[in-house]
């Protein structure tokens, strides 16, 4: 299936149908790729949290496929699902597979840095016009005080991302900070977040 096929279809084949949140992503820049693939990443992990592992697997496959036909092959968005995937094939005991997919979310992960680095930061909503005033005047601190925390974080996932078939948990949070961590604008720093959080905590 093309990727036009699947954007103009979309609605049908994953179940989620124009909204508010999408109308303002697409006007912010995003792809209908970028907010599904969002979606069904949230998806499944609130099924692996019920303890439903096949509907898990099969909506982390379902965003491993957006992912591999929408996002470019640096995307570090790809790393999520197969990292996700590879642990729910670790669970179930299918270590083979769960390896296989560990290395390929590693070999996307080895670029992490340089995404970190390039990624686009869109300015955010402030309380007051003070804060807007001030992130205007120290835009390049900012930006830089930004990307080094989202690069902790990237340094974290890297981490958990060579753990995933050790069988041993590395202790670091990941779809239990999304919530809190998830930036309100439609940005590059929302899509490297993502592939950094949204994956399945120890």
């Amino acid at each position: 299936m093309s990727f036009t096929a699947m954007n103009t279809s979309a609605p049908r084949i994953w179940g989620f149908k124009p909204d508010a949140e999408m109308r303002i992503a697409r006007e912010a820049g995003w792809s209908r790729a970028d907010l599904i693939w969002e979606r069904l990443m949230e998806r499944a992990l609130a099924e692996a949290g019920r303890d439903r592992p096949r509907k898990a697997m099969r909506l982390f496959r379902l965003a491993d496929i957006v992912a591999r036909v929408a996002f470019a092959a640096i995307d570090l968005r790809r790393a999520a699902p197969a990292a996700n995937l590879a642990v729910l094939q670790f669970r179930a005991g299918a270590s083979e597979k769960a390896e296989r997919l560990q290395a390929r979310a590693l070999a996307i992960w080895a670029g992490a840095d340089g995404q970190v680095d390039a990624m686009q930061i869109a300015p955010r909503s402030r309380s007051s016009l003070f804060h807007l005033r001030m992130e205007a005047l120290h835009r390049d601190t900012f930006h830089a005080n930004l990307k080094t925390r989202v690069g902790r974080i990237a340094a974290e996932t890297g981490e958990t991302l060579r753990s995933l078939t050790s069988g041993w948990p590395v202790g670091h949070r990941h779809a239990s900070r999304w919530r809190g961590e998830k930036p309100v604008v439609f940005d590059g720093t929302r899509k490297v977040l993502g592939a950094c959080l949204l994956l399945l905590d120890d």
